[in-house]
């Protein structure tokens, strides 16, 4: 279970970066949610940006035996880049937005 471990460790490092980057506009927050047993991870935008109410999800993760799926990358710079940066080989991330049958020619995992 070293790999859950590392991969719980390095989402939590990469999205934490994502939280200290300030809106240029309005006055939203953008927050990082774990599940209590460490297998999702959520990027959540809140607050007011011209009287209008601000509430989405930038990002979902979840380790998946010892896969990350990424459910949602809303991130301009892209969560998956950095977890290939950091060393993550593509073969361990799915990229469960795609439809299964588009996975194939990604270069990332295929469920």
């Amino acid at each position: 279970m070293e790999t859950l471990t590392e991969y719980q460790s390095l989402l939590r490092k990469i999205l934490e970066k994502y939280t200290q980057i300030p809106y240029r506009y309005g006055d939203i927050t953008t927050t990082l949610i774990i599940s209590e047993d460490h297998n999702h991870f959520l990027l959540m935008d809140q607050g007011w940006e011209k009287g209008l109410r601000v509430h989405g999800c930038l990002f979902h993760g979840q380790i998946i035996n010892d896969k990350i799926w990424i459910h949602y990358d809303g991130i301009e710079d892209s969560v998956t880049e950095d977890l290939v940066a950091a060393g993550v080989p593509k073969e361990k991330i799915v990229l469960g937005f795609y439809p299964p049958d588009v996975r194939v020619h990604t270069g990332y995992a295929v469920v």
